[in-house]
C-alpha cells in the first residue's frame, strides 16, 4: 500500500478530485491507504462520507481515513498534497477590503499585490510546520506536492527551509493551452478542437506561477507567431471581451500569459491602479475576469451553499472512476509516472537553479519537466524573451522579500515587499503602505504569531495616530453583490455546479488553518 495524506481535506473539490485521479489508474485502485486531515471536523466529515462513498460504488479496495490529528495522517504518507487556507475566508476578507481603502483593488489578492504577500505571512510557518512534521513522522522519501497559494513564496520558503522536496502545482498553463486552442481553431475553421491531442495543439510555457509565458507553440506541426495568435484572440467573439488584459500584454510583450485576466491585472502596475480606468480592461460575466473581490465572493458563496447543499450531495451520482474521467491535475500523474515508471510532461513549480538564465537562480519558476520512475527531471530553457523576463523579475523581488519576512518575522522586509509591489506602488505612496501594513498586521494578528512585537507597534501607532485618511466604505470599482443561499437555490443545478467548477481553484478556502498563540492547530 501507499499512503497518501491530504492535508486541509475539507476542501471538497480538490480532495474528491485528487481521491478520483489517483484511482483512475488501474494499479493504485487497491493500493492506495488515503489519510484526510482538517482542523475542521465538520467539514472533515463532510468530505470523508462523499469520497468513502464513491470507493464504495466504484469497488476499489483502496483505504481511506480521516482524523484532526495532523501527525497520525502524516505517519508513513509518501505523498503529501496541501490544499489549506491558512486563516480561512476571515483573514481573506482583511487581505481584501483592507487594500481597498487605500485604492488597491484587487480581483484575487492570493499571489501578488498586498492579498497575496499577507497570505504568504500567514501560510509560509504553517507550512514549515508541517514539513517538520513529514520529515519526523512521514515516509524517508515523503514528497510534498503543493496546491496552495501564494504558489511561488510558499515553494520558495519549503524548498529553503522545509528540509523535504516539495513541488507547487497549478492549472493556469493547462487552462492556457485550451484557451489558445480554441482561439486558432476558430480562426483557422476547424470543426473539432482538440487541445488534448498534441499534433493539434503543443505548447511550452517559461516564467514564474500566475506570470508563465506561452513561449512556443506549435499548431498542427506549424508554428505559431505573435501575430497571428493575437489576431486569432482579436477575433473571437467572447474572449476578445472577458481577457482584454492578457491581449493587451500579448499586445505589447509579444506573448500570451498563462493566467485569467483578473489574476493577471492585478500583478502589473498598468490596469487596475485607477478606478476610472479599471472598467475598461475587465469584464463582469464571470469574477475571474477582473471582478473586485470576485474571488472572495465566490469562495463565501461556494461554503455557504455546500453547507446547505450537502445532503443532495450525498443523494447525487457517485464518482466514476474511469480513464475518461481523470481531471488535469498533475499531482495523480506525478505519483503514477514515480510509481509505475511511465513517463509524464507537465509544467511544475520549482527552484531554478538555472533552468531559466535570466530570472535568478534562487527564484521558483513554473517550467516544463519530466516525471518517471527516476524523478522530476528539468531540462535547461535558456533565457526569457527580455520583456517578458522583466514582468517576472519585478515579481521576484517581492516574492524574495515576503519569504524572508514571513520566515523571520520582519516586518521591515514585510514593508518593503509591499512598496515593490507593482500594483502597491503604483496606487500608493510610502507613509500609505506602511499605515495599510500596520492594519494589516492588527487585523491578522491571530495568525501573525512570528510579528508579536510589530503587532504591538502597530497598535501603539495606530492609537496614537494621526492617521493617513483612506476610503472609508469603498467598494471598489467592478463589486458583484454575493448571492444569499435563498438566490442560489432558485437555480440550485447551476450553483451546484458552480460550486464544483469553482471549489477546484479554492485551494482548501473550506479548510482554513487556525494559528494559535502556540502554533496549535
Amino acid at each position: 500500500m501507499i499512503k497518501v495524506a491530504v492535508i486541509g481535506a475539507g476542501s471538497i473539490g480538490f480532495t474528491r478530485g485528487i481521491v478520483r485521479d489517483l484511482l483512475c489508474v488501474p494499479e493504485f485502485r487497491d493500493s492506495i491507504e488515503f489519510a484526510f486531515t482538517d482542523i475542521s471536523a465538520r467539514n472533515l466529515a463532510m468530505v470523508y462520507r462523499l469520497c468513502r462513498r464513491d470507493m464504495e460504488a466504484n469497488g476499489v479496495r483502496s483505504t481511506l481515513k480521516a482524523t484532526t490529528n495532523r501527525r497520525e495522517a502524516l505517519k508513513g504518507a509518501k505523498y503529501v498534497f496541501c490544499v489549506v487556507r491558512v486563516g480561512g475566508l476571515e483573514a481573506f476578507q482583511h487581505d481584501v477590503d483592507i487594500p481597498l481603502r487605500y485604492g488597491v483593488d484587487q480581483c484575487v489578492g492570493d499571489t501578488l499585490c498586498v492579498g497575496g504577500i499577507m497570505y504568504a505571512q500567514r501560510t509560509i510557518p504553517v507550512l514549515l510546520e508541517f514539513c517538520r512534521d513529514i520529515r519526523e513522522v512521514g515516509a524517508p522519501d515523503a514528497m510534498l506536492i503543493s496546491h496552495v497559494n501564494p504558489m511561488a513564496m510558499n515553494t520558495w520558503a519549503c524548498n529553503k527551509y522545509g528540509g523535504i522536496p516539495m513541488v507547487g502545482l497549478c492549472h493556469g498553463v493547462q487552462h492556457g493551452h485550451a484557451m489558445i486552442a480554441e482561439v486558432l481553431g476558430r480562426l483557422h475553421g476547424d470543426k473539432e478542437i482538440r487541445p488534448q491531442d498534441p499534433n493539434y495543439l503543443f505548447t511550452s510555457a517559461v516564467g514564474i506561477n500566475h506570470q508563465t509565458w506561452f513561449v512556443e507553440i506549435l499548431y498542427k506541426g506549424r508554428r505559431i507567431r505573435s501575430g497571428e495568435l493575437l489576431e486569432a484572440f482579436e477575433k473571437h467573439p467572447h474572449i476578445r471581451q472577458t481577457e482584454k488584459v492578457r491581449i493587451d500584454m500579448l499586445r505589447r510583450f509579444g506573448y500570451f500569459s498563462t493566467e485569467s485576466n483578473g489574476h493577471l491585472s492585478e500583478y502589473v502596475p498598468w490596469y487596475r491602479k485607477r478606478p476610472n480606468d479599471i472598467p475598461r480592461w475587465i469584464d463582469l460575466s464571470c469574477w475571474i475576469n477582473g471582478e473586485t473581490g470576485g474571488y472572495l465572493r465566490v469562495c463565501r458563496e461556494g461554503r455557504n451553499w455546500f453547507q446547505t447543499d450537502f445532503p443532495n450531495w450525498l443523494k447525487g451520482e457517485p464518482e466514476r472512476y474511469a480513464p475518461e474521467r481523470r481531471g488535469a491535475e498533475h499531482g495523480s500523474y506525478i505519483i503514477e509516472a514515480l510509481e509505475t515508471g511511465r513517463a509524464y510532461r507537465g509544467h511544475f513549480n520549482v527552484v531554478n537553479r538555472g533552468c531559466v538564465a535570466n530570472l535568478p537562480t534562487d527564484a521558483i519558476v513554473e517550467v516544463p519537466g519530466y516525471v518517471d520512475r527516476f524523478g522530476l527531471r528539468i531540462p535547461i530553457h535558456g533565457e526569457l524573451p527580455l520583456g517578458c523576463a522583466a514582468v517576472c523579475n519585478a515579481s521576484i523581488s517581492v516574492q524574495r522579500l515576503a519569504v524572508e519576512a514571513a520566515v523571520h518575522g520582519d516586518d521591515a522586509l514585510l514593508r518593503q515587499a509591499a512598496m515593490m509591489d507593482p500594483l502597491t506602488g503604483a496606487v500608493c505612496d510610502p507613509p500609505e503602505i506602511w499605515q495599510m501594513i500596520d492594519e494589516m498586521l492588527v487585523a491578522e494578528a491571530r495568525w501573525l504569531p512570528q510579528y508579536a512585537a510589530a503587532i504591538r507597534a502597530a497598535r501603539r501607532r495606530l492609537a496614537k495616530g494621526p492617521r493617513i485618511p483612506v476610503r472609508e466604505g469603498y467598494k471598489g470599482a467592478a463589486r458583484v453583490r454575493e448571492k444569499t443561499v435563498v438566490e442560489m437555490a432558485r437555480h440550485a443545478e447551476e450553483a451546484r455546479k458552480m460550486i464544483e467548477a469553482e471549489n477546484r481553484a479554492t485551494a482548501g478556502a473550506s479548510a482554513s488553518v487556525s494559528r494559535g498563540r502556540k502554533g496549535k492547530r
